[in-house]
């Protein structure tokens, strides 16, 4: 009996020791095999759900596309465009087809896949736009008889479809053809973001769907030129970095609502308005222009009597807090919906009834779904038991399932479903708090969310990895500030381990419970280190004032959390080595890698990712002029004091630590002389350094194996001065 007994209690408490000490730390080998699962978009008649998936080859240098389908109900996930590239998809109004972006002939053009709805397979594809200048961005009307999309025009082109198609043509050939690269500007943000706008603007194309029953597959569909509805010198939609559109249809499929701003100086203006054009083009009208901050997203209720839209209210502040709002398109009148409500508006869906706006949010490290009501009722959180949505949310078509994509710190995105607002109403009067009710009360709350994909467990159930472990702390101005702890894989709290302490870029940014390829905790932690992470003064998911508190004070209170963020860590967590310990950040988190170059000599080596190293010469050599007006509080000719007072370089004669400085070509962000100025001072001061310069990337390392390189020399990095 005693041994019967210590068999069983060794199955119980031992095997599955040795089975999480059997799982292996985490690699980047590892997290290049891992596929990222797209947006999810479910079929008109709630059967099917169609989503892109990318595919990493390291050896190949590649990342390619493909879309995949899974049955709403559940069931096997499976590839159903496998055999050429294809991204985005999007049903039409009857569920036959769907169309989807792909570069296999003559850049990125439109296609439509055929559908069959009983099976769930494709049945052809055929190729729909060939316009010079590439399309993306592709909608469906509602009444299925156009396709909306958007492509990088030249507007001196601008004129009848025909007319326009054919100079769109020229213009590329000229430009491919010419010896001479060099370009002339007359106004600003002539490059952005990544690349040159090469004289080039973004406009909404429409196209009519003809009749192409009995076409083969890959025929290419014919199609009369595409009409351009925001012809001018305008981007229409404006530049965006992802999330959700930033236009959409009517219901009746007769009128788009866009973004675009029209500002004289765009480069220094956040106002981005809504315009609403007919289909069949003309003149487009501005409903916000009584708002002279940023109006976005636009998107119409299913009666057709509202848009909903996201609005800041302070002009030239991007941070600002972003508020749901919604238009009366009958009377012209706008509404706030989240006045009372201090947390940013994400993706924001509809319900069918045109009675309630779900939308996702940001909370003290979490990503909640929440519900806002027409009917005056206060912004409610959905108490679902799956956390860490995307901005990734629809609704089924009878409204009764969200489907999401979801993450974790320890998980990539995945597909999920959930039913939502299971309401019961309570037989009689009820108690609140302290306070007696005699209305009957209707309590709502959602069931569990249920996971359609599964992609990636094959290869993250042989991996170990650590939970995110939140910690709060008193910090600057006596506010209360969050932290996060990552432990390494097979953690023995008897040992002593060193720390990388992670710094945030925005800075109006914030770490939470999520997954990130650039900057993966997980993999920081892998060989042998506690992770630390600081949402300081800044951040978002603390309500508007905890994010406005860094204007003006980017070396003030950030670095004071930064430092008793840490602190508290060091005297909370014996197993942590506080003699060993290196700070890694990138752009605003890069900038707070130099100001503690100046202010500290607590780490023991350093990692500085495409960071502010001179405010001043940062200003003219950025696009975005407004970021730095809006933070600095002005211009450095008229508020020089403020920009000197913050700048890292005035700082220099107190460097000693041991720095990487890592800077992309590519970034017209923060400039890659940001980075050659911080490497130049390094050096003639004599402080160990090093620089690793990418001439092919921007502000963020894309190409796999410029990520492995990435990855590689850091952690070396790091490793040479603390490991």
């Amino acid at each position: 009996m005693r041994r019967a007994c210590s068999l069983f209690l060794i199955f119980i408490f031992c095997v599955p020791l040795l089975f999480a000490q059997s799982r292996r730390p985490f690699t980047f080998e590892d997290m290049m095999k891992l596929k990222r699962v797209g947006e999810p978009v479910v079929s008109p008649d709630g059967k099917w759900v169609v989503f892109s998936v990318m595919d990493v080859s390291l050896e190949a240098n590649t990342k390619t596309p493909h879309i995949w389908i899974v049955p709403a109900a559940g069931g096997a996930e499976r590839e159903i465009i496998a055999d050429q590239d294809a991204d985005r998809p999007r049903w039409a109004p009857d569920g036959k087809r769907f169309a989807f972006i792909s570069t296999r002939e003559g850049g990125s053009q439109i296609w439509i896949a055929d559908f069959d709805s009983a099976s769930g397979t494709v049945t052809a594809k055929h190729k729909l736009t060939w316009i010079a200048t590439g399309a993306s961005g592709e909608l469906w009307s509602p009444d299925g008889k156009n396709i909306l999309f958007v492509s990088d025009v030249y507007p001196e082109c601008d004129g009848a479809p025909e007319v326009e198609a054919t100079c769109l043509v020229k213009k590329v050939q000229d430009a491919e053809q010419s010896k001479v690269k060099a370009q002339i500007f007359d106004h600003l943000l002539y490059r952005h973001w990544n690349a040159y706008k090469d004289g080039k603007r973004s406009h909404i194309f429409v196209t009519a769907i003809p009749d192409y029953s009995g076409s083969q597959d890959t025929h290419v569909i014919p199609v009369a030129p595409p009409r351009d509805l925001t012809p001018g010198d305008y981007d229409a939609p404006v530049f965006s970095l992802g999330g959700q559109d930033d236009y959409a249809f009517s219901p009746d499929g007769q009128e788009i609502c866009y973004t675009s701003n029209h500002d004289k100086n765009p480069a220094a203006s956040t106002n981005n308005d809504l315009w609403i054009v007919s289909v069949n083009g003309g003149a487009a009208k501005n409903i916000t222009a009584d708002n002279p901050a940023s109006d976005s997203t636009p998107l119409y209720s299913p009666d057709g009597k509202y848009i909903a839209y996201r609005a800041q209210k302070r002009p030239g502040d991007e941070s600002d807090r972003f508020r749901l709002m919604l238009y009366d398109r009958k009377t012209g009148r706008k509404k706030n919906l989240t006045e009372d409500w201090d947390r940013w508006v994400g993706t924001i869906v509809w319900t069918p009834d045109s009675k309630n706006v779900y939308l996702a949010a940001e909370n003290s490290g979490e990503s909640p779904i929440m519900v806002a009501g027409l009917d005056g009722r206060s912004v409610d959180r959905l108490e679902a038991e799956v956390a860490g949505f995307d901005d990734d949310v629809v609704l089924t078509p009878d409204g009764k399932k969200l489907i999401f994509t979801s993450q974790r710190l320890g998980r990539p995105s995945e597909i999920f479903e959930q039913e939502v607002w299971v309401c019961v109403k309570s037989p009689g009067p009820v108690t609140v708090g302290e306070a007696e009710s005699q209305a009957v009360v209707e309590w709502c709350k959602t069931p569990d969310g249920r996971a359609l994909t599964r992609l990636n467990d094959a290869i993250l159930s042989q991996i170990a990895m650590s939970p995110l472990e939140p910690f709060w702390f008193t910090g600057a101005h006596g506010d209360k500030v969050q932290g996060f702890l990552v432990k390494p894989p097979n953690f023995d709290p008897s040992q002593k381990y060193p720390v990388k302490f992670l710094i945030h870029g925005g800075p109006e940014g914030a770490w939470g419970d999520d997954w990130s390829y650039r900057w993966n905790p997980e993999l920081f932690a892998a060989n042998g280190y506690v992770v630390i992470m600081i949402n300081f003064h800044g951040s978002t998911g603390y309500g508007q004032k905890f994010v406005d508190a860094i204007n003006g004070d980017w070396g003030g209170a950030p670095f004071e959390d930064l430092m008793k963020g840490l602190d508290y860590a060091e005297q909370t967590y014996p197993f942590i080595d506080k003699d060993r310990e290196c700070a890694l950040g990138a752009s605003y988190g890069g900038y707070a890698i130099n100001w503690i170059l100046g202010h500290t000599d607590r780490f023991k080596c350093l990692v500085s990712h495409d960071g502010m190293f001179n405010a001043e010469s940062a200003w003219g050599s950025t696009e975005e002029v407004w970021f730095n007006n809006w933070e600095f509080k002005g211009t450095p000719y008229d508020n020089r004091e403020m920009y000197q007072k913050w700048s890292p370089h005035q700082y220099a004669k107190n460097f000693k630590t041991p720095t990487l400085v890592v800077h992309g070509q590519l970034d017209y962000r923060l400039d890659v002389s940001e980075g050659f100025q911080l490497f130049t001072t390094l050096q003639m001061l004599g402080v160990p350094s090093k620089m690793l310069y990418f001439p092919d990337e921007g502000h963020w390392v894309l190409k796999p194996q410029n990520s492995e390189l990435w990855y590689k020399t850091v952690n070396d990095w790091v490793d040479r001065w603390v490991k």
